[in-house]
Parts: structure tokens; C-alpha cells; sequence
């Protein structure tokens, strides 16, 4: 008996299909584009993933937050980068959308830029920034909830309304001032609980970039053929810890933009800023220029990078008394 119930549930629940997924690649650089699912209805999110590889030696530009996607409103929005195993990087950006009708419809292609530091290779092509990867466009529809044979004419299934008695009018009243309330009272709920996120995430900010640093000081250190992918994760760990400690956008800029933005921060000192300058300089060397650096090198990068999360692990602008050991460091 029980195995016929589970035979009819198999049968009685629905068939998913697959995402539609486009790849396209130019030189050292591939993308990847994932749409899921690929049969929605009407009301359902859409999950849409750019997922970018790079060789060693390639800086990524990913798109901006939104680029071409402004026909659909984004719920959500995540993104990542870490190293392959062959020392190139993984970008990747999720984006959760919400179509707003039905129909036919598609994901206009999207722009992913690149500079090619390898050695012999021209960075950009003559008189340009960058290269540019265009991905392919993903066509779908969005089914309708109403059945095709929906007949579209609206009739009163209760015939004439009588008139309104006077409970009733209170009624109304009544509703019209709480629905009122709700609009007045919801952007205020909202800004306190973005609040609340962020000081969450600002307090749990040093824990989870500490937890990742010892990991890294624990772990054997690299071999030659194993620092770039080193220097990706120890920069990875700074990077994000800034994102969350201090709001910049770090993980989305290139070294040069985020340094622009770091200077004109007010809660950092200007110790830190110089820290964190020659810090993240060192690693681009290693992962960019090919630089080799020393056992001792290492063993600085990883002393700078736990300096320099105690002396900013404090609620509020660090305070002056916190530069010091960084500054320590940044003597080494």
C-alpha cells in the first residue's frame, strides 16, 4: 500500500526543467550564463548566474550591479571570486528577478571586460581600455496563471450592491486609516531593520575574517607554485572583511579603484590606509606581475593581516591608540 502512495506522488509532482545555460569564451577568458527555470509562470523569481573564468595573469572587470537588466526588478544580488586551481580567477554574480508581465522575454547580453597582464601579451587591444566578452542573449516566456480558454469579461456574480449603512462607512474608515498607518510605518520598520543587518554584519565582520586568517596561518606554507593562489585567498580575506567592516565595495573594484576609495574613508586612519596600500600592492605584484616573493614576505604579509584586523576590530572608527601595531607592521 505504501509503495503504490509513493509511486502515485512521483507521478502527481511536477517535471522540472532545465535551465537554459549559454557559454561563450575569447581568448584566456569564458562565460558562463545560467537562467533557472526555464518555464516560469507569472509571480515566480527567476535565478540568473554569471559565472567567469580567467587564466593567471587576467584582471576581470565584471558588470555593474544591474547592467542591462533594468526591464526586471532584482530581489536579490550576490557575488563571489576566488582562485582555480591553476592560479586563474573565478568571478561569479547571482541575480534573483522578477519579471513584471507575461509573455515572451529575454536576458539581453551581458558585458564582461578584461586587461591582459601576462607577460608578451598586449593588455588591451590599441586604443582601448580593455577587451570586451559580450555573452549570448537568453530568450524565454513567462506563462500567464489565467487558463488560455479564460473568458476575459468580468460580471457581479451577487447582482446590485444595496446601500452602505453607517457601521459600514465607520468600517471603511477604519481600514483606509490602518492601510494609511502601514505605508507611513513600513519605511521606518525597513531602515531599522537594515540597520540591525548591518551592525550584525559589521559585529560578526572580524570573527569570520579572523576564523579565514588563522586557517591560512595554520595551513603549510606555499610552494612557488602555490602563491598566487595564496596571495588570491589572503587579499580575498582583507577584501571582504573591509566589505563588511567598513561598507566599502571592495570586492567589485580593481585594486586601483578600491585604493581611491579607501582614501577618501573616514574610518580609517591614515596608518591603516598605508598598510593596506603596500599590502594589497604586494599581492598584485605576486598575482599580476609574477613576482616571487620570500618565505619572509609571507610570513609579513600574514603578521600585516592579523595586525591589522585587531587594530580595526573595534565598534565605531578605530581610534588612534588602535594604530599601533600597525604601524608596527607596516615598519616590517
Amino acid at each position: 500500500m505504501i509503495g503504490w502512495i509513493l509511486v502515485l506522488l512521483l507521478l502527481a509532482s511536477p517535471v522540472l526543467a532545465d535551465p537554459i545555460e549559454t557559454q561563450v569564451e575569447t581568448g584566456p577568458v569564458s562565460a558562463r550564463v545560467r537562467l533557472s527555470p526555464s518555464e516560469p509562470a507569472i509571480g515566480d523569481p527567476l535565478i540568473l548566474e554569471l559565472e567567469v573564468r580567467a587564466e593567471s595573469g587576467v584582471e576581470l572587470l565584471m558588470p555593474e550591479f544591474g547592467e542591462a537588466l533594468d526591464r526586471f526588478a532584482v530581489v536579490d544580488f550576490s557575488q563571489s571570486e576566488e582562485a582555480d586551481d591553476q592560479g586563474g580567477t573565478i568571478s561569479s554574480q547571482r541575480y534573483t528577478l522578477q519579471p513584471a508581465r507575461s509573455g515572451k522575454q529575454s536576458i539581453p547580453p551581458l558585458l564582461i571586460e578584461f586587461i591582459d597582464r601576462r607577460p608578451g601579451r598586449d593588455p588591451a587591444p590599441e586604443g582601448e581600455d580593455a577587451y570586451e566578452l559580450l555573452t549570448e542573449s537568453i530568450d524565454f516566456a513567462v506563462a500567464s496563471v489565467l487558463a488560455d480558454d479564460a473568458p476575459l469579461e468580468f460580471r457581479p456574480p451577487l447582482g446590485a450592491l444595496g446601500p452602505l449603512q453607517r457601521g459600514q462607512t465607520n468600517l471603511w474608515v477604519v481600514s483606509a486609516l490602518a492601510a494609511l498607518a502601514l505605508l507611513v510605518a513600513a519605511p521606518l520598520a525597513y531602515r531599522g531593520w537594515s540597520r540591525l543587518r548591518a551592525r550584525a554584519r559589521r559585529s560578526s565582520a572580524y570573527d569570520t575574517a579572523r576564523s579565514e586568517l588563522d586557517a591560512l596561518i595554520m595551513a603549510p606554507r606555499p610552494t612557488e607554485a602555490e602563491m598566487d593562489t595564496f596571495f588570491v585567498r589572503l587579499s580575498g580575506v582583507i577584501r571582504r572583511y573591509l566589505e563588511d567592516r567598513f561598507a566599502l565595495r571592495s570586492p567589485e573594484l580593481t585594486t586601483e579603484e578600491f585604493l581611491d576609495e579607501l582614501a577618501e574613508s573616514p574610518d580609517l586612519l591614515r596608518s591603516h590606509q598605508k598598510v593596506l596600500r603596500d599590502f594589497l600592492s604586494r599581492a598584485d605584484l605576486v598575482k599580476f606581475a609574477h613576482y616571487l616573493p620570500t618565505s619572509g614576505d609571507v610570513e609579513d604579509s600574514l603578521d600585516i593581516a592579523r595586525r591589522f584586523l585587531e587594530a580595526t576590530r573595534g565598534e565605531g572608527t578605530p581610534s588612534s591608540g588602535a594604530s599601533g601595531p600597525v604601524d608596527g607592521a607596516a615598519g616590517a
